[in-house]
């Protein structure tokens, strides 16, 4: 009969009941609370987890309005537009002889001038008072002269040809789609510290100061204090951060830490608030609550970063204060040369029209539009796009920093190894270690039986299961009694472990050995597997140019295992919650553009403080929260998907950027008249087609990007 037995090496072998806490680089772990992560709030006003994020429901609301604005607008803009004199001119449809008729434009045109250009004229004086023109002051001045010229033109005051309503309506409301369309994603990327808040439990269990071993209180987790006691029972979560002062478990701190094995805490141990117990109950002194604890400093640090990243200034907004400024040295260059030239009211008209004619249709819409249809054409590819700063960043990135535990490997333990002492049989020792890991639910248990099944094992029935903390499992095979533990139950029992074992051991797997009656008889190493395309991921990022670092809480040997195998060139090992952030400032540094590519809680302030975060979408809330990018699948290729949409969507950027742009660099001049000496001056009506045909052009360059084909697969062969 075989056996085999969890020898957790003197490395971190922990999750299970098999490891001991011998696991090297674990015990930083215990200390969360000296993480230099646990200053005073001074973001959150000293309020608890649930409600410091309040103020992140306003994007939410924000977006909200926009899209009621829009929809209001546009309902208003057709009978605006529709009984335009000028519009009809131009169509050439008739309009009824009605008295009323000529004052639905104007009146409309009004409402809408007040109602839906509001957020444009007061960013406009914003941006005035700023003295930084931008997007909104070039909206804001040609819908402002729009308006003004048309009810002008509708008293009677200034030329019937400077009747712009239609254009005021459709300036309007193209300007709050594409506004509406920012805001979107703006708020879809402001959600990360509610899902941090997430994972504090409900309630607590407080054990009362009347009976402690016997009362026990259901809290808030924001009720608690320094001192109280806590019983945290298998599967819950732990309320806040603490020492365990009865009992040990087998904590999965994999979304604080990253670490992808739990880890065994007991007695004087630190646990932290988010983390779960996986197999038996625990009791913690707290130690630390509300913004002490080690969440809420992940909670700033994500804060933090966010806040720096969404200032950056937008392509679209410095082309626009660049028209700006041409717009306006236009106009005033028109007006004194009609001027001068003896025309006056040639001079009024012509420079209303070489205002009105700036207006950025094509320029409002031509990032946003891009964006717009890249983010959908990317989702159907499985990368979902939060924020398009992000995007067009990507394609400049000179580092990918990959989390090595769920994004590199898939996160969960397999078998990667096994052997037998001689006189036993290898297939013999698999079955019985089977079978007696099948009664339980620990992530080691789940890999060997799946391990015995995929090599078609037949497993033997096992009676009398029982489960030892920090030592191992056994039960009853035919009779014999059959241990599979680790290197506390081999001490335990007197026993030396295989050789094989060792070197096992020193690349970071975790050992575990069985015991057949008071025999060793075999050992199987379990590891992270490696998933198979992060090899071809990592291989077609070198062919860019791109540098390949792995980033990990696992200890040096895991971590250099890996790197090796995958062929990476910088690894950081035994990283904590933050110091991920401090790493990927460590190679920005360096000069280096960086992406991170990550999935769990303990990834968050990384992904936000890099260019470009990129969460694996089977990972956590609140590391998708903070990613820029987001993979649907858990493929590294992805990645290269996501290089080749930033390609693709800075070119059409760049296209429709010089398209809007070029298209007033060209008609203000016609529009001013400089054409005049040769007896050419464009019509206004002219002018105002061919600023909308702009758009319509903007729109179809646009429409290209959906023959992008972003599987991984083929973004990794057209890359390389």
């Amino acid at each position: 009969m075989n056996t085999i037995e969890h020898d957790h090496h003197d490395e971190p072998t922990a999750t299970h009941p098999h490891a001991g806490h011998e696991r090297a680089g674990h015990d930083e772990h215990g200390g969360h609370g000296g993480h230099g992560m646990h200053g005073g709030h001074d973001t959150h006003d000293g309020h608890d987890g649930h409600d410091m994020h309040g103020g992140h429901r306003g994007h939410a609301d924000h977006v909200g309005q926009f899209r009621r604005l829009f929809w209001i607008m546009l309902v208003l803009a057709i009978p605006t537009i529709a009984f335009s004199p000028m519009f009809a001119d131009i169509l050439g449809y008739p309009l009824p002889d009605n008295a009323v008729i000529p004052w639905i434009s104007p009146v409309l045109g009004t409402v809408m001038y007040v109602w839906g250009g509001r957020p444009f004229l007061t960013g406009a004086w914003s941006e005035l008072k700023a003295r930084t023109p931008g997007m909104m002051l070039l909206i804001g001045l040609a819908i402002t002269v729009a308006y003004f010229a048309s009810l002008g033109a509708s008293l009677g005051i200034l030329d019937h040809h400077l009747d712009f309503w239609w254009e005021l309506a459709l300036l309007i409301v193209i300007m709050l789609l594409g506004h509406w369309i920012e805001m979107r994603s703006i708020a879809q990327a402001s959600s990360a510290l509610d899902a941090l808040a997430a994972l504090l439990p409900d309630e607590a269990e407080r054990v009362t100061d009347a009976a402690e071993h016997a009362g026990i209180e259901l809290v808030s987790p924001a009720d608690l204090r320094v001192g109280d006691l806590v019983v945290v029972r298998p599967g819950a979560r732990v309320p806040a951060d603490g020492d365990v002062v009865e009992g040990t478990a087998a904590v999965d701190e994999s979304m604080i830490t990253g670490e992808s094995r739990p880890v065994t805490r007991g007695l004087g141990d630190r646990v932290v608030a988010g983390t779960v117990a996986t197999d038996t109950a625990i009791r913690v002194r707290v130690a630390a609550v509300g913004d002490d604890t080690a969440l809420a400093g992940i909670q700033r640090l994500v804060a933090k970063a966010q806040a720096s990243t969404s200032r950056a200034q937008r392509l679209a907004d410095r082309a626009a204060g660049w028209l700006f400024w041409f717009a306006l040295g236009a106009a005033v260059l028109t007006a004194i040369a009609w001027t001068v030239l003896g025309s006056p009211d040639d001079a009024v008209v012509r420079t209303i029209t070489v205002l009105v004619i700036a207006c950025p249709h094509a320029l409002g819409l031509a990032i946003p539009l891009v964006v717009q249809i890249a983010t959908e054409r990317a989702a159907k590819g499985g990368v979902l796009v939060t924020d398009r700063l992000a995007l067009e960043t990507m394609r400049t990135v000179g580092a990918v920093l990959f989390d090595k535990t769920g994004t590199l490997t898939k996160g969960e333990p397999a078998v990667t190894e096994a052997t037998s002492a001689p006189e036993f049989d290898l297939d013999g020792v698999i079955a019985v270690a089977a079978a007696v890991e099948r009664d339980s639910e620990h992530p080691l248990a789940r890999a060997i039986v799946a391990y015995a099944e995929a090599r078609g094992i037949d497993i033997p029935a096992a009676e009398s299961f029982e489960s030892a903390p920090g030592l191992g499992v056994s039960a009853i095979i035919a009779g014999v009694p059959v241990f599979v533990g680790g290197p506390s139950m081999l001490a335990g029992r007197g026993s030396e472990p295989l050789v094989a074992s060792e070197q096992w051991s020193s690349t970071g797997a975790t050992v575990l050995h069985v015991i057949v009656g008071d025999v060793v008889a075999g050992a199987i190493a379990l590891a992270d597997e490696i998933r198979p395309e992060s090899r071809e991921a990592v291989d077609a990022l070198h062919a860019l140019g791109v540098q390949v670092v792995m980033i990990t809480g696992d200890a040096e040997p895991v971590a250099r295992s890996v790197a090796a195998e995958l062929g990476i060139d910088r690894v950081f090992a035994g990283v904590r919650p933050a110091d991920k952030s401090a790493k990927v400032q460590e190679l920005q540094a360096e000069g280096l553009t960086v992406a991170m590519v990550g999935d769990g809680v303990n990834d968050a302030p990384a992904l936000a403080q890099a260019d470009v975060g990129i969460a694996i979408g089977a990972g956590t809330d609140v590391a998708i929260a903070s990613a820029g990018v987001v993979l649907a699948s858990s493929d590294p290729r992805s990645v290269l998907s996501v290089i080749e949409l930033s390609r693709a969507t800075y070119r059409k950027m760049t296209q429709n950027l010089w398209w809007a742009a070029g298209y007033n660099l060209v008609s203000v001049p016609l529009a001013a008249g400089v054409l005049a000496p040769i007896g050419f001056v464009m019509p206004m009506s002219v002018g105002a087609i061919l600023m909308s045909l702009s758009t319509v052009v903007v729109a179809l360059n646009a429409q290209l990007l959906r023959r992008l084909d972003l599987r991984p697969e083929a973004s990794a062969r057209t890359l390389r």
